[in-house]
């Protein structure tokens, strides 16, 4: 096939023009730090979008979530639950405020943290009192079973819908489950400010040692005083500029990508593979990046080391590294699920939950019969398909077309 003229994305940002009125309002008014009208007003959509009561903005989805785990009280050597199945900045603030993160394995029918296996942690770990759970490529979580299961063992949720802003569970959004959630505004996201997150809670002490800590950690005095270890972590209002004016375009940027994911699935209905799953009649994702696995019987000879992959082409049978080496022939970005937590070579030693106990404790035999290792599956036979809502329909006929030829 010939490549495109131009590169199709995985999910870049897509600019209207009302981001530079809003800019060019910080600009004039010199209000180019980290306070301003651009600043309050993304708090108060926030606020009114969410149904939350407190917002803070601040500079990354990571910083927010730095900030959840500090609100938690996370000590020197405590174990922190967390989805293994998810991006690295998910599980680094745990590590920076000296906690151990303790991996939950997913479940194959939303991708995300299996229930099971957080009650299965609970019985192995008792003493944990932290569950960080992330909505994974915008699908939400099953949060009726994991909410439930975090207020029988008394244990605080914090939520990252870094991928899932506008979507729902049973018409409640994402990022309203937990004691404290937060959202991400990265160039790739939903809606961008270029960088960006906030912090949500309906704890107003919490957002106001959030707006201390992220400013610095300043007291109320009139020179600079400090009591507490303070971040520089406070959203500008320049970028602040930049998610007000995309906000009123979210619902159209996620209708966008609904017909992305629905145009694959059309198109790729009689091939050995299966979209990202969510159940239709409890959620509706925010469609953020569309996804594929391939069936087992269609899966074809494939193996990984840390940085290379390799395969072996049969008849009938295909694997991520083809798919995303004919992407990339043809000029279109695809991406690898991402690799889990308790895969990563930093985090190797560390607990990992399936649903049938420790995976570490089990022998061989067992695992082989009875312990799916279901995040490592999705990450062995998935992949992230080209999800950019500036691609067209006709750029994306050819890219479903190109994937066709892959199980030829």
């Amino acid at each position: 096939m010939k490549p495109f003229d131009k590169k199709i994305w995985l999910s870049s940002p897509t600019m209207h023009g009302d981001e530079l009125k809003y800019m060019q309002e910080a600009y004039d008014t010199n209000w180019m730090t980290t306070a301003g009208s651009n600043l309050v007003e993304v708090e108060k959509i926030l606020k009114d979008y969410m149904d939350m009561k407190e917002v803070v903005a601040l500079s990354s989805g990571t910083s927010a979530l730095h900030m959840a785990v500090k609100l938690a009280g996370i000590k020197r050597g405590e174990k922190v639950f967390c989805s293994t199945l998810t991006f690295s900045a998910t599980v680094n603030p745990i590590v920076y405020e000296g906690g151990i993160p303790v991996f939950i394995d997913s479940e194959y029918d939303t991708w995300n943290m299996d229930p099971a296996a957080l009650e299965k942690a609970f019985e192995l770990y008792p003493e944990v009192r932290v569950v960080v759970l992330v909505h994974l490529y915008g699908v939400p979580a099953k949060m009726d079973e994991i909410k439930l299961i975090c207020e029988k063992h008394g244990a605080i949720l914090i939520e990252d819908a870094a991928e899932s802003l506008g979507a729902t569970y049973k018409g409640k959004q994402t990022g309203s489950f937990g004691k404290y959630s937060i959202i991400s505004f990265n160039g790739n996201k939903i809606i961008t400010g270029s960088s960006g997150g906030a912090l949500l809670t309906n704890d107003i002490f919490s957002a106001h040692k959030t707006r201390k800590w992220s400013t610095q950690s300043r007291e109320a005095a009139v020179w600079y005083q400090h009591e507490e270890i303070g971040y520089n972590y406070r959203m500008s209002n320049v970028i602040a500029g930049v998610v007000r004016g995309q906000f009123p375009y979210l619902e159209n940027h996620i209708a966008q990508k609904k017909e992305i994911f629905n145009r694959y699935k059309e198109g790729l209905k009689d091939l050995p593979v299966s979209m990202n799953p969510y159940d239709e009649l409890i959620v509706e994702p925010n469609f953020w990046l569309s996804c594929m696995m391939i069936k087992n019987e269609a899966f074809g000879k494939h193996v990984r080391s840390d940085k290379e992959a390799l395969y072996v082409k049969e008849a009938g049978k295909t694997t991520p590294t083809e798919i995303l080496e004919k992407l990339a022939n043809i000029n279109a970005e695809g991406r690898p699920i991402w690799k889990p937590m308790h895969l990563q070579p930093i985090f190797r030693m560390n607990p990992y939950v399936t649903r049938y106990g420790d995976g570490r404790a089990q022998t061989n035999a067992y695992l082989s019969e009875v312990v799916i290792d279901v995040s490592a599956d999705i990450f062995n036979r998935g992949l992230c398909l080209p999800s950019d809502n500036k691609m067209t329909e006709a750029e994306q006929n050819i890219i479903i077309e190109m994937i066709r030829k892959c199980f030829e």
